[in-house]
């Protein structure tokens, strides 16, 4: 290794730091969520989310001395920004509204398979790495164990079947969007690329939700408490904190390790079920946990040994 590749690699702990930030407050967006569209609608939940953690690091970031990046920069971010959040996440939101929590987190968890699948950069190392394709396989097989037998998916119940495919579909933009922002070469600082993501998909989302007709029916007076600060938890905690720690990660470690979080967030939402809502963890859940890890360490040991 040279000295400048040395210099330019980040320290163990600020990776670590980082994963720790995607795995754990990602995985509780799974509760602020189903709290926010209690009395929100999904769309405009979403542009709300979205342009005010946009915003408000657009602000920061100017407020530091950072300038905005040329047009075509801005462009191509917010298109990264829109595959992302305007269309994976937001995929997410919408589907929580008919897909039980247990099984939309077992489609998301299919995210790893597209980041493999879609890399074309990183094919033959992908492909030829036992242990990648062997993590991925365990890991996704510790998603099914664990949510075995807690709501499958209504094959005769349409708006189920049009959440699936909706987060679904929204699970491959967002993998193909993640791979975009990583080798999309464009100006900017990480917060200000972050910041200008959001922005766009915060107007993707008010344009949807206007598009849609949830507007003009729609009660603001009528947004409960509760909605509140889960939507403030999700501006600060899921976007400001986990989406910066997201884009980071993606511009230091390859795409099938960051990819692991769909993994973790499952378990960490179970965890936050047991501890908030005081739903019981059985052994099969323990089990399943177990095995998520491992394959986690899998799809990482090809990275452990290269460093």
């Amino acid at each position: 290794m040279t000295n400048t590749q040395t210099q330019n690699e980040p320290s163990k702990g600020l990776v670590l730091a980082a994963f720790a930030a995607v795995y754990i407050i990602w995985g509780s967006t799974y509760v602020g969520i189903a709290m926010a569209i209690r009395s929100v609608p999904p769309f405009l939940m979403a542009g709300l989310r979205f342009f005010a953690a946009g915003i408000i690091l657009y602000l920061w970031c100017l407020a530091k001395g950072e300038k905005t990046p040329p047009l075509t920069s801005v462009a191509k971010n917010a298109w990264g920004g829109v595959m992302m959040l305007g269309a994976g996440t937001t995929s997410l939101i919408w589907s929580e509204q008919y897909l039980p929590s247990g099984l939309a987190a077992v489609i998301v968890a299919s995210i790893p398979f597209f980041f493999v699948i879609l890399d074309k950069r990183n094919w033959k190392q992908n492909f030829s790495s036992k242990s990648i394709i062997g993590g991925l396989l365990v890991g996704f097989a510790g998603i099914v164990l664990l949510f075995q037998g807690k709501g499958s998916l209504n094959l005769h119940n349409s708006h189920q079947l049009a959440g699936f495919a909706v987060l679904l579909v929204g699970s491959i933009v967002w993998a193909a969007g993640s791979l975009y922002a990583k080798y999309t070469v464009s100006q900017g600082s990480t917060l200000v690329k972050a910041a200008i993501q959001m922005m766009a998909a915060g107007v993707a989302g008010f344009i949807v939700s206007f598009i849609t007709g949830e507007e003009p029916g729609f009660d603001w007076g009528g947004i409960t408490a509760s909605s509140i600060y889960a939507m403030l938890y999700l501006v600060f905690i899921g976007s400001l904190i986990g989406y910066i720690a997201y884009i980071w990660l993606l511009g230091v470690r390859p795409p099938s390790i960051v990819g692991t979080y769909a993994y973790v967030n499952p378990a960490v939402a179970i965890f936050l079920g047991w501890l908030i809502a005081g739903e019981k963890i059985t052994l099969q859940q323990v089990l399943a946990l177990a095995v998520i890890l491992c394959g986690v360490l899998l799809v990482n040991l090809a990275k452990y040994k290269k460093g």
